[in-house]
């Protein structure tokens, strides 16, 4: 990285929270993940119910396991050993836990949130439920519009998930989505966040490193 990149950072950074304001989302910017990690543990306390997502920005700044040290009660579905049933009980109780911490597929310039999902649960927390919402971005995922918005979940988002979750979908040959109709499919929910939720308590922050997916 350049001595020019956080300064193009900071600037695409400030332009997204600036727009995500006007559309009424409490959004800040911060240099670093261990930044942002220490501002999501300030909304954890000591028995809060807290569900993840499954972003791998959220895994990858150890959020879940710095939530437990507070005392906070762990919602996370992806955890191993877990049965059909405890999974789907997981999922359910994520939309009315106390804290949903999750990242986005993009966030645009022009303050939108844009997700694609297979189940659903991401989507629906992040619409309506949970008491606060923390959406954590790196600035990888800033993007112009929703046109880019779209272009990058088919170039880049998409086919690594498909990766990471080993499905055998043809964007994990071709590295480019094919808008496959197979029942392995897992872009089936597409969700656009135009403004804040009206009974929701939401914030963003953008970070000034690339993060996730």
């Amino acid at each position: 990285m350049s001595e020019f990149h956080p300064w193009l950072y900071e600037a695409r950074g400030q332009k997204a929270v600036a727009a995500l304001a006007k559309n009424g989302f409490d959004a800040l910017y911060l240099p670093s993940a261990a930044q942002a990690a220490e501002k999501v543990l300030e909304y954890v306390g000591p028995g809060a119910k807290v569900g993840f997502g499954g972003s791998m920005t959220i895994k990858s700044m150890n959020i879940a396991a710095l939530a437990e040290q507070k005392g906070a009660i762990i919602l996370d579905h992806n955890r191993p050993g877990l049965g059909a049933e405890e999974k789907m009980e997981i999922l359910r109780a994520q939309l009315t836990c106390d804290v949903f911490i999750s990242s986005a597929n993009a966030v645009t310039l022009e303050g939108f949130l844009f997700n694609v999902d297979g189940n659903g649960n991401r989507v629906a927390a992040l619409s309506f439920g949970p008491r606060k919402n923390i959406v954590v971005a790196g600035i990888n995922k800033v993007v112009k519009d929703l046109d880019e918005a779209y272009e990058r979940l088919k170039a880049y988002a998409a086919p690594l998930n498909n990766k990471r979750l080993s499905k055998p979908n043809p964007c994990t040959t071709a590295g480019y989505c094919a808008d496959c109709a197979l029942p392995t499919r897992i872009c089936r929910i597409y969700h656009i966040l135009k403004r804040k939720p009206s009974l929701s308590d939401f914030t963003v922050i953008i970070v000034g490193e690339e993060l996730g997916f």
